[in-house]
């Protein structure tokens, strides 16, 4: 074991070279790309894959990557897929200089881990293009860095390209990744797979990028939460027993929506073309039933209404005929059998197998937006046309739906759907975002999806930090306000049934949703811990780039500002530059994610924690940073939420002084002004 890993940090393996094995038929493999490339793109595309290799190989290396470029759309070098199982690995066993870069390494292997990332040969860790890397090249060379360096270098990434290692200061990043980094006007999505196609720019999503994804059950805390609240907000109450909830999608993020419905206490009914998601879902225990037949699929909502049952049940077909049925179902009985909707299909990618249209059957859509991507398009506008035809109809009968950040609104404006809110903004729509409505108070309160990982991988160590954040989290709540204890409420819940929900898919990992005091004490009394010995190896603490500060997004985790600087992306740079200098052992900042490309920015990090007072300071001054930056920006756009919320972090830190508003108190006082 140790000398495989020590194999895969000795660099790129030239002499000899690996055979060439092709692609792993026994795995999941992303759709074929369409970058549509001229023959001098091709070209380039070709010799930019070479450069990292001697010239002694090109002409041995350039035939099988011109066949993987016109057969798959991009170079993903796969004669340099490791043969080692991927995973997350004990933090010892990785040959290194520095704790630090050991700790990358195993997040890097824990986002490529077959069990974790949904194409692992292509380097796609969830979302259906979100990439670790670009290339397997860039793998070898990127473990060689992290093996070598010390703590006075920074490991330099460009969109999944390692520039280097740099000369740096031991309190600086060990690793500063930007992906996705394109000058605006040419951050459209055709010049996108142009740019990818030729190994120059990466989508990295939002945790795939940075190294920090912990596998479904990040979205399932999100999406439990979301549910919850939505409850509370559409139907009265968070008691769900008896209440339906449809949406579809199973693939990486998705994925996690059937075991949130269950954990919520209600009927979760998932849509899902592909079977392959839909087995493993169900192999996990996180799909408790699959049925392909509508009629069925009806009569199992029926029976689990009635029996006020937790359910998830996985429909293997496409969720317009799913909307289209329920809608006959309530026409032709006049029962409305759904309470809550959504949408997770992945339509930031809606044209390259992030959408499959109603009209095609799973294979034949593969086929043709390979074959035929003009019409594959045409086929998905018609497709988002009828599911919102029938989602409206099934609103108009009283049934609540969401947009959930994946772009299913825009996509839909986009291809003509009836989803204009009259006298709505720039970022409304006829149906609320799930930010607008459910979750953006959470963050204005200054919540949002904190996480840490066990690099022991001992499930001792991960029982031992729940004990830990549940007993903080206690005592904090006996001394917070009503709306705020709320949360917490939600979130104890949630940490004590963890382990008997069976979350942990891949690294020792566990997420909550904290506000920046739990958050900076969770991390400080874990630190403790170590310092003690109660865990025995560092911890990775972290968080989801869709968070108060990490995100700009318009359609999403910004959709709620209303001062017209939505489409604006201060915050997300300033939180990635500050998280830098504050302590951060490494950083990210990414064009794209959840949304979209050209649609967002976004940014994360990793921070090691190891029982040394340094780490605490770090710990300390960044958490703060990395919460209150969102929570004055959102003061600043009016939300009063955030502006109750930084005054009281004021109050505490008596250096934060934070520029606040005077909003005008009378309109007329606008109008008179304008109309002089």
């Amino acid at each position: 074991m140790m000398s495989s890993l020590k194999e895969i940090c000795a660099g790129l393996p030239l002499d000899p070279l690996p055979p060439n094995r092709g692609r792993d038929p026994s795995i999941p493999h992303a759709p074929v790309r369409t970058p549509n490339l001229t023959p001098e793109e091709e070209r380039l595309a070709l010799r930019n894959a070479l450069r990292y290799f001697p010239p002694n190989l090109h002409a041995t290396l350039a035939t099988e990557f011109a066949q993987e470029l016109r057969q798959y759309g991009h170079i993903y070098m796969y004669r340099f897929c490791p043969t080692l199982r991927m995973r997350a690995y004990p933090i010892d066993q990785y040959p290194c200089r520095t704790r630090q870069a050991a700790s990358i390494m195993l997040m890097i292997m824990n986002n490529l881990d077959p069990a974790v990332a949904q194409f692992p040969q292509e380097l796609v860790t969830y979302g259906g293009n979100g990439q670790a890397f670009s290339n397997w090249a860039q793998f070898w060379l990127v473990f060689h860095y992290l093996s070598i360096m010390t703590e006075e270098q920074t490991l330099v990434m460009y969109s999944g390209h390692p520039l280097g290692l740099f000369p740096s200061l031991p309190s600086s990043p060990r690793c500063v990744i930007t992906n996705g980094m394109v000058i605006p006007n040419y951050s459209s999505r055709e010049e996108y797979e142009k740019m990818f196609a030729m190994g120059i720019t990466m989508y990295g999503q939002m945790t795939a990028g940075s190294y920090c994804y912990i596998g479904p059950q990040g979205i399932v805390h999100g999406t439990m939460l979301t549910v919850l609240n939505a409850g509370r907000r559409y139907l009265g109450s968070g008691d769900l027993r008896g209440r339906v909830f449809v949406t579809s999608g199973l693939g990486g993020m998705s994925g996690a929506q059937a075991k949130a419905a269950v954990i919520a206490g209600c009927v979760g009914v998932i849509a899902e073309v592909d079977e392959a998601p839909l087995k493993k879902r169900h192999e996990q225990g996180w799909l408790m039933e699959i049925t392909s037949d509508l009629s069925h699929c009806i009569q199992r909502i029926r029976e689990a209404r009635k029996a006020k049952m937790a359910l998830s049940l996985g429909y293997h077909g496409n969720i317009v005929d799913l909307w289209e049925c329920l809608y006959q179902e309530y026409k032709k009985t006049g029962e409305l059998l759904v309470d809550l909707g959504s949408d997770q299909t992945s339509l930031h990618n809606p044209f390259s197998g992030g959408y499959y249209p109603v009209q095609l059957a799973f294979r034949q859509a593969s086929q043709l937006m390979k074959t035929d991507p003009e019409r594959f398009k045409t086929l998905v506008h018609e497709s988002l046309r009828r599911q919102v035809a029938a989602i409206n109809k099934l609103s108009d009968a009283g049934m609540f739906f969401w947009d959930y950040g994946n772009a299913f609104l825009l996509e839909a404006q986009r291809a003509g759907a009836e989803v204009e809110k009259k006298g709505g903004g720039a970022t409304e729509f006829k149906f609320p975002s799930y930010v607008q409505h459910i979750m953006g108070d959470i963050f204005s309160l200054g919540f949002g999806p904190f996480r840490w990982v066990c690099t022991s991988g001992d499930p001792a160590d991960l029982a031992e930090t729940d004990a830990i954040a549940t007993a903080v989290l206690e005592e904090i709540s006996s001394t917070v306000t009503e709306r705020v204890r709320q949360q917490y409420s939600d979130n104890i819940r949630w940490i004590r049934e963890a382990g008997k929900h069976k979350m942990v898919v891949g690294s020792q990992a566990r997420i909550l949703y904290s506000d920046q005091r739990g958050r900076v004490s969770i991390a400080l009394a874990i630190n403790q811990a170590l310092a003690k010995g109660r865990v025995s190896a560092p911890v990775v603490i972290s968080r989801d780039h869709h968070d108060v500060s990490g995100t700009d997004s318009p359609f999403r985790e910004t959709s709620n500002v209303y001062d017209g600087s939505a489409f604006c992306a201060d915050m997300a740079v300033q939180n990635f530059v500050g998280d830098a200098f504050r302590g951060a052992t490494w950083v990210a900042l990414h064009n794209g994610g959840g949304v979209g490309w050209g649609e967002v920015i976004n940014g994360g990090f990793g921070l090691v924690l190891d029982g040394s007072e340094e780490a605490g300071k770090r710990a300390k001054l960044m958490l703060n940073w990395d919460v209150s930056n969102g929570v004055a920006r959102r003061c600043w756009s009016g939300n009063a939420n955030a502006y109750e919320t930084i005054q009281r972090t004021m109050e505490d830190q008596l250096q934060l002084r934070v520029t606040m508003p005077n909003p005008v108190q009378e309109d007329q006082i606008l109008d008179r002004a304008l109309q002089g």
